[in-house]
């Protein structure tokens, strides 16, 4: 499952305006897996037509497998961002936390909350879309900070966690690319 979301900025405060979890058929081989994803990934960019695309950074994990296939999969989203020309962020899982007000090592609940509220949910998304909105909450707090090109780097490399999240204008219309 690859979780997405997608917040706008409103005035003064953010907005939810969707998320989602793609499920892939697990019984499929890897590669049809990926190429699933593509298809899919793509059809939510041009839907929801973001002006850059946000991802958590270096996460740790005990399954190597598991690190591995995700890294497979965060490769798909990041070459559908470059091929649609949206640039990519990257954003520390720590400091995703701390953007929707959780500590740096708050649990999956904490963050599911924190993000809901935030946001002003009716209920909490499934936790791969709730982490998808709080890299996008974490992305739109960042971006025009001073800090943002020190904290938040562009083009990760792919070997990274994928947590894709859409960002798109207030206007719907798409800058740039």
């Amino acid at each position: 499952m690859v979780g997405w979301g997608v917040v706008e900025r409103r005035g003064g405060g953010l907005l939810h305006v969707a998320h989602g979890v793609l499920r892939l058929d697990a019984s499929a081989s890897l590669e049809l897996r990926l190429v699933e994803l593509f298809a899919r990934l793509s059809e939510t960019l041009v839907r929801h037509a973001p002006v850059a695309v946000a991802v958590e950074g270096v996460f740790t994990f005990k399954n190597a497998r598991s690190a591995l296939v995700l890294g497979h999969a965060r490769g798909v989203a990041l070459l559908v961002a470059a091929r649609a020309g949206v640039p990519v962020f990257e954003y520390a899982p720590a400091m995703v936390k701390r953007a929707v007000g959780t500590g740096g090592a708050a649990a999956k609940e904490a963050v599911a909350r924190a993000v809901t509220a935030f946001l002003g949910l009716e209920g909490a998304p499934r936790a791969d879309a709730t982490d998808a909105l709080a890299v996008a909450v974490c992305h739109l707090h960042r971006e025009g900070s001073p800090f943002q090109r020190k904290q938040g780097r562009r083009a990760p490399d792919l070997s990274e966690r994928l947590r894709p999240a859409v960002i798109r204008p207030a206007n719907g219309v798409r800058s740039g690319a």
